[in-house]
């Protein structure tokens, strides 16, 4: 009942406390998984936050769906700055107790990859990190295979009578969005207006926040790699800050930073 409910059972703190479990006996290890932990709790979030705006925009209600994505510009604020208390940590810190990592990896995340694909940024290629029937690879493939945050934007373009080719608006979602000459014209519209475009170019706003706070969320995160463990591999087999460093020129949302320079 209502009246028995407590902080800690609302909360479900002792599952939540518990799920703490260093694998050696090194005083940062505990830091390093509670941050990890927690940003895996924010991508949650995250995920429920864009699932709601992608709707929103999908059933035309434009306006409302700006909450949402002003919220998912703040988490990865907040995100970011996590890197700073990971960074806490030094090399020695840190080399003391990789071994026990094994091959895990963030690199396996399947939320952060969720939250690529409902962006837009599909590579079908993360998938088979995943075992087949788990939780993980159903929530992706169900991103993978739908309409991303910025197909339903596009298609709000054309539901506003700007020109959108039908090889864009009914293409394979599950495929590598590819830059569109037309989709940028037709932002280029949007920004070259904004009183008749207002609800578009208020939307294209919201969701450059979002391109912007994860570009720099992979800087912080290229620098706090380089600062802690250098040049070498990632745990999960990976180039390490190679592969960070290639990430931070992928962009969601193309055709809203290409734009720019022709307004």
């Amino acid at each position: 009942m209502t009246q028995d409910m407590t902080y800690a059972r609302y909360l479900a703190l002792d599952q939540l406390l518990a799920a703490q479990q260093p694998r050696s006996d090194r005083h940062d290890e505990m830091l390093f998984i509670v941050i990890h932990q927690v940003k895996e709790l924010w991508l949650k979030e995250i995920i429920h936050e864009v699932l709601l705006a992608k709707q929103l925009i999908a059933d035309g209600d434009v306006e409302p769906a700006y909450k949402a994505l002003a919220r998912v510009s703040r988490i990865q604020t907040v995100m970011t700055l996590s890197w700073d208390v990971l960074a806490t940590m030094t090399p020695a810190d840190y080399l003391s107790f990789r071994n026990d990592l094994g091959s895990s990896s963030g690199f396996q995340s399947h939320q952060f990859r969720t939250l690529e694909y409902l962006l837009g940024l599909k590579d079908q290629s993360f998938l088979k990190f995943h075992a087949e029937g788990s939780d993980g690879l159903a929530q992706l493939e169900a991103a993978l295979n739908a309409p991303s945050l910025y197909d339903v934007a596009i298609a709000q373009l054309a539901k506003a009578g700007l020109a959108v080719p039908d090889a864009v608006l009914n293409r394979d979602f599950a495929e590598t969005y590819a830059p569109s000459p037309e989709v940028e014209a037709a932002w280029l519209e949007v920004y070259r207006d904004t009183q008749r475009y207002w609800e578009l170019y208020q939307l294209a706003e919201k969701l450059v926040d979002l391109d912007d706070a994860l570009v720099t969320w992979r800087h912080k995160h290229v620098l706090t790699v380089e600062r802690i463990i250098g040049g070498r591999p990632g745990t999960g087999g990976t180039d390490g800050i190679g592969y960070l460093a290639s990430t931070l020129r992928r962009r969601a949302f193309p055709e809203l930073w290409s734009l720019r320079t022709k307004l």
